[in-house]
């Protein structure tokens, strides 16, 4: 049997924001330890993302003492924490289709933001008492989900991005699909087919191929869209299914522990 191995693991504190790199990473509740638990919203509680705002790619978050420590171009670094969870109001809002109880962070992470984006923002957190069901059109077991687009946990592979590149006139990083795990070792896109695996300490159920968006249009280093809309429209050639254009796939955790770069993927089923 092929030996598949974690190659790298990555967290993104805040919504569409820069990811960070790291050795391991606890797999929680709800799902990769600090993974999206932030999110920006507008005036109306409505999720923004890099969709529209392309350069919230270049905002870092980095852990500092308790908290986060902003950085982005043209701004002076900001740090923050999360809110007190305990007696603090909760206020609805909205990413996707989801109404969700979060907690807003305070004014001067609103003020930063908003002078970032050019427009008015603010920083919510999703805290331990708020749950958010993820998609229950292919999951439906309580199984909570943070800030992130559906699934609690997102694995690709190194050789699907081979694949891809190989077709691409300009090769693109595994930047571009801000995945949770990445595994080497896979036949290219053989994570279409995970029906339920062990990465070191955790059993994970594979729910649903991922399908991919403008997002990957978006060079995380510079926070330019591209103007052929690549890798999207070649992924597009030849990965389109029902669910649209497919790249990596969505997971959800069945127990909680550690995972590690170089732990082994077993599959079970």
């Amino acid at each position: 049997m092929t030996d598949i191995r974690v190659t790298e693991l990555n967290i993104y504190p805040i919504k569409s924001c820069a990811g960070v790199s790291l050795s391991k990473v606890a797999i929680t509740n709800w799902g990769a330890d600090r993974d999206r638990r932030f999110m920006l919203v507008d005036a109306n509680g409505k999720f923004i993302t890099a969709r529209k705002h392309h350069g919230l790619v270049l905002v870092k978050a980095v852990s500092a003492d308790k908290g986060l420590m902003l950085s982005a171009p043209g701004m002076s670094g900001l740090y923050i924490e999360a809110p007190d969870q305990e007696g603090a109001a909760l206020e609805q809002v909205q990413v996707w289709k989801d109404e969700v109880s979060a907690l807003f962070v305070d004014a001067r992470a609103d003020a930063w933001f908003s002078e970032f984006l050019g427009e008015q923002a603010r920083l919510v957190y999703i805290p331990e008492r708020s749950f958010r069901q993820v998609d229950q059109a292919y999951y439906d077991a309580p199984q909570k989900v943070s800030f992130a687009d559906a699934y609690p946990v997102l694995a690709t592979s190194e050789s699907s991005l081979e694949d891809l590149n190989g077709r691409l006139k300009n090769p693109v990083k595994m930047t571009h699909f801000r995945p949770n795990i990445v595994v080497a070792g896979a036949d290219s896109f053989a994570e279409d087919h995970w029906r339920r695996l062990r990465i070191g300490e955790v059993e994970f159920v594979a729910v649903k191929p991922c399908s991919r968006c403008v997002f990957t249009t978006i060079d995380p280093a510079s926070g330019h869209k591209s103007p052929d809309t690549e890798p999207l429209r070649t992924l597009a050639s030849y990965r389109k299914t029902e669910l649209g254009a497919i790249f990596g796939q969505n997971l959800v955790q069945l127990n909680h522990g550690i995972i590690c770069v170089g732990d082994k993927v077993e599959l079970l089923d």
